[in-house]
């Protein structure tokens, strides 16, 4: 089975950059495109077995385009503030699933696909609390009317906020979690005379 490839990535990480600005937006685009993908996974099973790879292809583009466009409709009907700010990387969910299907993620096993996800999930909840902490001063602002979030601070680095700086803080993100990786795999390694 094919694994994931950069094109897979690379939309991930528009996805990812765009949506990671605050806590409300990114677990709404996690729940739109976890249900999204979810419901293309189940529809496009037994459609793959009877059509051909270029029958696949195209049926993979209208039932990506239609389920994100399913998705985008109920997100204006009962979350049109949280649409009007975030619904323009929405579309991206379409070219997700179609990407993961031409790399063969659907047809990996059901632990690696989770796997993938759960990986995914935490980058984009980790990028979040920390651009919307440091750069807004508080997390969770705009979940609910009724609850101001945590403040920490009354005034943010905004510069955090956008999205270069989310794509530097990435970098950054990643770079401490190979050190860490590294430092724990030379720290295993046994020297034989």
């Amino acid at each position: 089975m094919n694994r994931p490839t950069n094109l897979t990535n690379t939309l991930l990480l528009t996805l990812l950059l765009g949506t990671s600005a605050t806590l409300a937006g990114a677990l709404g685009m996690l729940l739109m495109s976890s249900v999204v993908v979810a419901v293309y996974a189940v529809c496009i099973g037994p459609l793959r077995v009877r059509l051909s790879d270029r029958g696949v292809l195209l049926a993979s583009l209208l039932l990506a385009a239609t389920l994100t466009s399913c998705a985008n409709i109920l997100a204006q009907r009962w979350a049109l503030q949280w649409h009007q700010a975030i619904g323009i990387y929405s579309g991206l969910i379409a070219l997700q699933c179609v990407a993961l299907e031409y790399n063969g993620f659907f047809r990996q096993a059901l632990t690696e696909r989770l796997k993938f996800f759960g990986l995914s999930s935490g980058l984009l909840l980790t990028l979040t609390v920390v651009r919307e902490l440091f750069g807004q001063g508080h997390l969770g602002r705009g979940l609910s009317e009724h609850w101001q979030g945590l403040v920490l601070f009354n005034q943010g680095l905004h510069l955090i906020t956008l999205v270069p700086s989310a794509f530097i803080l990435l970098g950054l993100l990643l770079a401490a979690r190979q050190a860490l990786t590294r430092s724990n795999a030379l720290s295993k390694e046994t020297h034989h005379p």
